[in-house]
């Protein structure tokens, strides 16, 4: 059966909760960051991504833009700001015939923005940690 992965995730985008997060990824999902080198496998470690996300750029400024959708994966566009600086960015999100998303990618721009993510990411996902 065929998914509208943008759907699935609209549910919790932004949620901030691991568990709210971890029930709409597959077991094997993959999550692709613009900071992080490798792809990152697996639904624990995929939600504490998404979760970070959603706490660091969870402000009134984050929208989605625009969005591109075919059977099982998604386009979503997004803008924010934080601490002046514009972030421009999509998620590329895919999900199998059960409505489990399988790959989650996050494209950003300009470097600015990444290496203030980055910065800012990596101080959530301590805090969350800890």
């Amino acid at each position: 059966m065929a998914h509208n992965p943008a759907e699935i995730w609209h549910r919790v985008a932004l949620s901030k909760d691991v568990a709210e997060i971890e029930k709409i990824l597959h077991d094997d999902c993959v999550f692709e960051s613009p900071v992080v080198h490798t792809p990152q496998v697996g639904k624990a470690i995929t939600s504490q991504y998404l979760a970070a996300a959603g706490h660091t750029l969870g402000n009134d400024t984050f929208r989605y833009v625009g969005e591109w959708n075919r059977e099982n994966s998604a386009i979503l566009e997004f803008t924010a700001e934080i601490d002046g600086i514009k972030i421009n960015g999509i998620d590329m999100i895919s999900c199998d015939d059960d409505g489990l998303i399988t790959h989650f990618k996050v494209m950003v721009r300009p470097l600015k923005a990444v290496n203030m993510l980055h910065q800012k990411m990596g101080e959530m996902l301590a805090k969350m940690k800890g």
